[in-house]
């Protein structure tokens, strides 16, 4: 499947996004800040971070803008809204709300590969309003319930 997608102007000089492998999921996202410009988010701070892409997505897909699982395991860094979804009528550009949970200051320069993108199907469904809904073993069972968090698990 072939997707058409727009280098804006922040973005120019930046790498185009291509998967780092064959069996790669998603595809790197760089951070299109003005040449020179440094971004820093504190423990605990967030931003929204420009691209400098925006993609026309066929209907029935959507964009998933996912963490690095790098910046989250090394610095605490990762997307807030994971994942953000970009809907396939959206053409402006794409940005990530990253969100520092780490304990130190951590530091945004342009080209910094800073989230994923991962092109996944959409399926949409007819919702039917009903007065009861059919009985599972589970039931009504809530956070834990199932015991996947360990005995006494809540």
């Amino acid at each position: 499947m072939k997707i058409a997608i727009r280098q804006l102007p922040n973005a120019a000089g930046l790498p185009s996004p291509a998967y780092a492998s064959e069996g790669a999921a998603g595809v790197d996202l760089y951070a299109a800040l003005a040449p020179g410009q440094k971004l820093v988010l504190e423990p605990g701070a967030r931003d929204i971070i420009p691209t400098g892409l925006s993609i026309a997505l066929p209907r029935g897909y959507e964009g998933q803008v996912r963490p690095r699982s790098g910046l989250a395991a090394e610095h605490g860094v990762t997307v807030l809204n994971a994942p953000g979804t970009i809907d396939s009528d959206y053409r402006g550009e794409i940005k990530a709300i990253l969100i520092n949970l780490g304990a130190q200051a951590f530091e945004i320069v342009r080209g910094m590969r800073i989230a994923q993108l991962v092109i996944a199907p959409v399926t949409h469904v007819a919702l039917v309003e009903v007065d009861d809904l059919d009985a599972t073993e589970r039931g009504a069972g809530g956070l834990g319930s199932t015991g996947l968090g360990g005995e006494g698990a809540r």
